[in-house]
């Protein structure tokens, strides 16, 4: 170790031993098969907005979960990025969470030209809003101070835009530091509090059996967890036409492991193939090359005749 040699590897390369390797793949013969988070639809965060924003029934939590989770789909977050997950150690290669300070909104002008609202803006005017861009400070692939921008929906309550919006406005009414993760809330005793990942699951799973996603959509509860929200945002953008490259740039993949999140498993993703499959192009190879078939021709002659064949052909 001390020369910079790695001692399970090949000397100068990257190949494992073969003892090492051969055990690695034992382990990974006996291993259990990954169970694969599949995407939910829009549906999901709307009910979970849906459940935060009946005032009889709702928790402070239950209106922050509400509109996080409409965040997360739109903007295709991580659950490290809105939630807190245990821990605040910031590294090189860590997530971490979105605070009020890196969330802008804008506005349309008289001229259609977006604009940027204030950090004083009112309730009115951030609840009216364009569009809204959230800043990341530090991402689990080592991306800083990358932009995510998306545009208000048209919807009175389920807009993303409005989701960050009311998050903010909930933000100015306990506090004035700018520093403040867009999971804190107050809870009804005036505790500070954040949402964490066990509350975004737990609300998601909710609304999966509330839905009936095992029965309508062939999903089981155990087949959904934080990571859909992100996985739903991406195959939305895809079963909607967006281009990889969007989609791609949109999450902040980079490279091709966002394809993984566009589900395979589910029957639009083979929609009208068998279709397309059956039609018969009438292509020719232009190789070439043209290979003649001889079998018939030498099949009946002897050995030395079928050589000369097959050498004259």
């Amino acid at each position: 170790m001390d020369r910079g040699i790695n001692p399970i590897h090949v000397d100068g390369g990257k190949q494992l031993l073969f003892p090492i390797q051969l055990m690695l793949d034992g382990w990974r013969k006996v291993d259990p098969p990954t169970t694969k988070k599949l995407p939910v639809e829009v549906d999901i965060v709307e009910c979970m907005a849906n459940m935060g924003r009946d005032k009889s029934t709702a928790s402070a939590c239950d209106r922050r979960v509400g509109d996080l989770g409409l965040v997360a789909f739109y903007y295709l977050l991580r659950v490290g990025e809105y939630a807190a997950t245990g821990s605040r150690k910031v590294n090189a290669k860590q997530t971490t969470q979105f605070r009020w300070e890196d969330v802008t909104f804008f506005y349309k002008d008289g001229k259609n030209k977006l604009k940027r609202l204030p950090v004083n803006a009112s309730p009115q005017q951030l609840l009216q809003a364009s569009g809204a861009t959230l800043r990341l400070t530090n991402q689990k692939n080592g991306w800083k101070n990358v932009c995510i921008h998306q545009q208000a929906n048209g919807e009175k309550y389920h807009c993303p835009v409005r989701a960050l919006a009311r998050i903010i406005i909930d933000l100015k009414d306990v506090t004035t530091d700018r520093s403040t993760f867009l999971s804190t809330y107050c809870d009804e005793s005036g505790t500070s509090r954040d949402v964490t990942d066990k509350d975004m699951r737990r609300a998601i799973k909710f609304a999966a059996v509330y839905l009936d996603y095992p029965g309508t959509r062939g999903i089981a509860v155990e087949e959904v967890d934080t990571h859909s929200l992100r996985a739903g945002g991406a195959n939305a953008l895809h079963l909607s036409g967006v281009s990889d490259t969007k989609i791609q740039k949109m999450g902040r993949w980079r490279s091709d492991t966002f394809k993984e999140y566009i589900s395979d498993s589910l029957s639009t993703a083979t929609d009208g193939l068998s279709t397309l499959m059956k039609h018969k192009f009438n292509f020719v190879s232009i190789a070439g090359k043209r290979l003649t078939d001889i079998t018939d021709d030498t099949l009946s002659l002897d050995y030395d005749a079928a050589t000369v064949t097959a050498q004259a052909a």
